[in-house]
């Protein structure tokens, strides 16, 4: 049991990282290179306190990672993304298997799509079109936020498998 409540508290320090990543993008436009850091070495503890094996548990989230973090550099030298993005996205990465990052992405998608619609609006009202920057760090979180409530939280007293 004392696992369990360990898994716990890390997702719950990983909430907490999520929600700090979202305001310091809404109010800086920019994600900290400690915060991701600090999630992105969460992961480990996390791996073992939830008994994730080395192979092919930890080398799946691994590669997971890689592959993200190589598809989103291609993003971010298109400029399509900025650098805490990627490596806020990189670090959730390697928390979350590949199914439920692939719903984190689409969850962003389409959470990003609702803040660009809504910012562009407002911008637009305010006549201030040449400055729109969109704190995508809000969608990632919030996705974040909502893969690990559908994924982590026990539901009606079952609590779903931690990885995989």
């Amino acid at each position: 049991m004392g696992s369990q409540h360990l898994v716990y508290g890390l997702l719950g320090g990983l909430a907490i990282a999520l929600t700090v990543a979202a305001v310091t993008d809404i109010r800086r436009r920019q994600i900290d290179n400690w915060l991701n850091a600090a999630i992105a070495m969460g992961a480990p503890a996390f791996w073992w306190a939830s008994g994730l094996s080395l192979y092919p548990g930890v080398a799946m989230q691994l590669g997971v990672a890689l592959a993200a973090f190589a598809v989103l550099c291609g993003m971010f030298a298109l400029r399509v993304m900025g650098g805490g993005d990627v490596k806020l996205l990189t670090a959730l990465a390697l928390w979350l298997p590949w199914q439920p990052f692939m719903q984190l992405l689409l969850y962003m998608s389409l959470i990003g799509g609702v803040l660009t619609v809504v910012l562009g609006a407002w911008h637009v009202m305010r006549r201030q079109r040449d400055k729109l920057k969109i704190p995508y760090g809000v969608a990632i979180a919030s996705a974040g936020l909502l893969v690990m409530a559908t994924h982590y939280l026990p539901q009606a007293g079952n609590a779903q498998s931690l990885i995989g």
